[in-house]
């Protein structure tokens, strides 16, 4: 018997890498060794295929089985690799000349497999076939219930099993796999809250299309009981829909955490919400675990909106930990021997009462002096410098109308004229802001964008009188930018500048910045 050889793919993070699989059947006692640095799933995959193999009445040899994977040097983890380690050991039976080799080494093969050679879903698929596209290969295999994930990918064609028999029934004749439905491709369909809802609030309407339109992160601060959440959780419904590469990042990420279930393998086109509790810790906020680490809530939210409530109550590491990814758009996470790259393009939404007591006036308020100071400090500064737009919510803002607010769908409609406006400016000046105006670095705007004369001026009289820092006429800057993207301008004015800084008052316990 010579050689056999098939593909595979190892994942870390969102990065895949191309393996190849060997087998080698020679003299020795029954037995089989894998190699390559395969963690337990890996290891234990030694008498898991030969028992599938057997049941669905294939010939396993009787003799020494090695296996190699390789890269050697790259670690690999769970259970994709069965269905590759079968098809190498199986075919190093066949003749050198054989069409099922070519067949096997142009193919990537991933896959669990049962003890009764049923072909089981694993987490991961859409990554794993954008890396064998990417890598050249023509065809990709994977089990059935992950078949309408894996057609979300142009460019390679995808087949599905749903047994072993039937894997190795294409090998050899090239006939035999399930295809993905023509000319359908599914889509994630969910049902997002609705900006009607919410009636009255026409300063927080208003707030939220601006952070909307220029891609802003939001501070909201309020009582009890005025609309915060209900606030946050519309946000993603006026955001534009994904576009087609982010849309595959996104539904990339939420298959190597697990949440695409089997069969459910559709296309995520709207902007994810992801709010956790207040008790998260920095590991599942950033990503972590054993292993290959997996993405955290930054990450699921990647694309859309993290919303993060009572956050005066969360600890300060765990915040501040959010600086440097709000900045580079991606979470990386350190091993001692790999590195795991996860993107983290999001909307930052916080909320917080504005003391312990959660009063509505301070005059209601019934903490200890320099509480509510003591209160909002708990979000440090070099965060507060990343938020362009913070508001405070009153409940005399929360009055409630009888006729429903504007729908959500309206005002989806102008922030993406806003955002096309945007993203047509920058890219005419060369200025790589992806569309959004919360993204161009405050130097360029104060050098290539500045708002009109007036609009300068004020800003200068602000700045010389100290109620505004340098950050702070660069978040002013940008907010008016959106202001002006909003309402057709082709430069901001006064009124945009004026209105920006609005945007940005100070909450209560802070000071202006």
């Amino acid at each position: 018997m010579s050689v056999g050889r098939s593909v595979s793919v190892a994942l870390q993070g969102l990065d895949g890498v191309v393996v190849a699989v060997e087998a080698d059947v020679g003299r020795g006692l029954p037995g089989m060794h894998i190699g390559g640095l395969g963690d337990a799933a890996v290891a234990e995959a030694r008498d898991r295929v030969r028992t599938a193999a057997v049941n669905s009445g294939l010939t396993w040899p009787r003799t020494k089985v090695v296996v190699s994977m390789s890269p050697a040097s790259l670690r690999k983890h769970g259970s994709a690799f069965d269905l590759a380690i079968v098809c190498a050991v199986l075919s190093s039976g066949l003749d050198d000349g054989d069409e099922a080799r070519g067949r096997l080494e142009r193919t990537a093969l991933l896959g669990e497999v049962g003890l009764d050679g049923t072909v089981r879903p694993v987490q991961g698929i859409l990554p794993a076939v954008i890396a064998a596209r990417d890598a050249g290969l023509r065809w990709v295999v994977v089990p059935a219930g992950n078949l309408d994930e894996a057609a979300l990918v142009g460019g390679i064609a995808v087949g599905g099993v749903s047994t072993l028999a039937q894997l190795w029934r294409w090998a050899l004749t090239g006939d035999g796999v399930d295809a993905p439905g023509e000319g359908r491709r599914a889509v994630v369909t969910q049902e997002l809250p609705d900006m009607r809802d919410i009636h009255g609030q026409d300063e927080a309407r208003r707030a939220l299309e601006v952070v909307a339109a220029g891609g802003h992160h939001l501070f909201l601060t309020g009582p009890p009981g005025t609309g915060k959440s209900m606030l946050a959780a519309r946000l993603p419904g006026i955001l534009p829909p994904l576009a087609e590469a982010e849309a595959l990042e996104v539904t990339a990420v939420h298959s190597v955490s697990g949440r695409i279930g089997a069969h459910e393998g559709g296309l995520i086109t709207r902007p994810p919400f992801v709010a956790p509790h207040h008790t998260v810790t920095a590991a599942a906020l950033l990503g972590g675990g054993s292993g290959v680490p997996k993405p955290g809530a930054m990450s699921l939210a990647h694309g859309g909106v993290l919303f993060l409530d009572e956050v005066t109550l969360m600890p300060a590491r765990v915040l501040d930990a959010l600086r440097t990814p709000l900045e580079r758009g991606e979470v990386t996470l350190l091993r001692s021997r790999h590195r795991v790259r996860y993107p983290c393009r999001v909307q930052l939404v916080m909320a917080a009462n504005p003391c312990p007591c959660g009063a509505a006036e301070p005059g209601e308020c019934t903490c200890p002096p320099g509480a509510r100071r003591r209160h909002m400090a708990a979000v440090s500064g070099p965060l507060r410098d990343r938020i362009d737009v913070q508001l405070s919510i009153h409940p005399r803002h929360s009055v409630v109308r009888p006729e429903p607010g504007e729908e959500s769908a309206a005002i989806r409609e102008r922030v993406i004229v806003a955002r096309d406006r945007a993203c047509a400016r920058w890219q005419a000046m060369g200025i790589e802001a992806a569309g959004a105006n919360s993204s161009v670095p405050g130097p360029v705007l104060r050098r290539n964008a500045p708002a009109d004369d007036a609009g300068m001026a004020y800003l200068e009289c602000r700045l010389a009188d100290r109620t505004v820092t340098q950050r702070g006429v660069d978040r002013a800057l940008r907010v008016a930018w959106t202001l002006a993207d909003l309402d057709g301008r082709d430069r901001p004015t006064l009124e945009d500048v004026a209105a920006a800084c609005d945007l940005h008052a100070p909450t209560d316990g802070e000071v202006a910045a």
